[in-house]
């Protein structure tokens, strides 16, 4: 899990187009929402204060006021966790993204089509944050809700939008380890460049079981500019999979692809 990081104000400097200056209790606001948003559980204001590097007084200032807006709720027992306001906030920001907007008709389509879970992400940094879902009809399935974020070097939509980028962008971008979420995750930079290579030939990703155990993920990029920045996928247990099945998903994939970036 990547946290937050407050910078540090003595080596802010003014930016270059217009000479402002970051704020400092803004950049303390967003590592609090940034934060609370990564952890699994409501946390303690120690907890919180510690992570961040907050003073304990400034800490509990600054939760007090968020929970007074609602942007984070409190347990009644001191514990932290996000607000109401930043899903409403989330769910504004998919719903008028434009990507979404496009791939949502052909993922519905796709999901009807192949009866398994689909997913939309996009890349952040070296993570991929999910934008869409549509869940599989099947009871075993395994699904990644809208705003998760995983290792881009662990999934297979990661795989397929780091393929379409130079790897001396990829080698810069990834954190110097690349930590592991199975014994099958890639975390050897040069297998991994080798992988992307292979990806680029073949014109998809597979993720075997690399980010979760169990499953198997076919994905493509969408590539709307220079560079892809998300991807389309098809996540299915592989006791449900055989060589022909494998066929049909990676064709529906291609296809839709196509009708998405046209």
């Amino acid at each position: 899990m990547t946290r937050p990081v407050i910078p540090d104000p003595s080596a802010q400097t003014a930016d270059a187009g217009g000479g402002v200056r970051s704020v400092k209790s803004a950049e303390r606001t967003i590592a609090v929402l940034e934060y609370l948003s990564s952890i699994e559980k409501p946390c303690s204001l120690r907890e919180v204060a510690t992570t961040l590097g907050l003073p304990r007084a400034s800490g509990y200032a600054l939760l007090t006021t968020l929970v007074n807006t609602g942007w984070v709720e409190t347990d009644g027992l001191g514990r932290y966790r996000i607000g109401i306001r930043a899903l409403r906030a989330g769910a504004s920001y998919v719903e008028r993204d434009d990507v979404v907007q496009r791939a949502q008709p052909v993922m519905n389509e796709l999901n009807d089509t192949l009866g398994e879970t689909v997913h939309l992400a996009r890349l952040d940094g070296a993570e991929v944050v999910y934008l869409a879902t549509n869940i599989s009809r099947h009871s075993l399935a395994v699904v990644s809700r809208p705003g998760r974020r995983l290792p881009s070097w662990a999934t297979g939509l990661g795989k397929a939008i780091l393929a379409g980028r130079p790897w001396e962008e990829v080698d810069e971008l990834l954190p110097e380890t690349l930590e592991p979420r199975t014994v099958n995750t890639i975390t050897d930079r040069a297998a991994l460049r080798a992988e992307l290579q292979e990806i680029r030939h073949r014109g998809h990703s597979v993720d075997e079981q690399e980010s979760t155990l169990g499953l198997r993920c076919f994905a493509v990029a969408l590539t709307f500019g220079p560079v892809p920045n998300e991807a389309l996928s098809c996540s299915i247990p592989i006791v449900r999979l055989d060589p022909d099945r494998e066929e049909v998903i990676v064709a529906a994939l291609l296809q839709a692809r196509a009708r998405i970036v046209r």
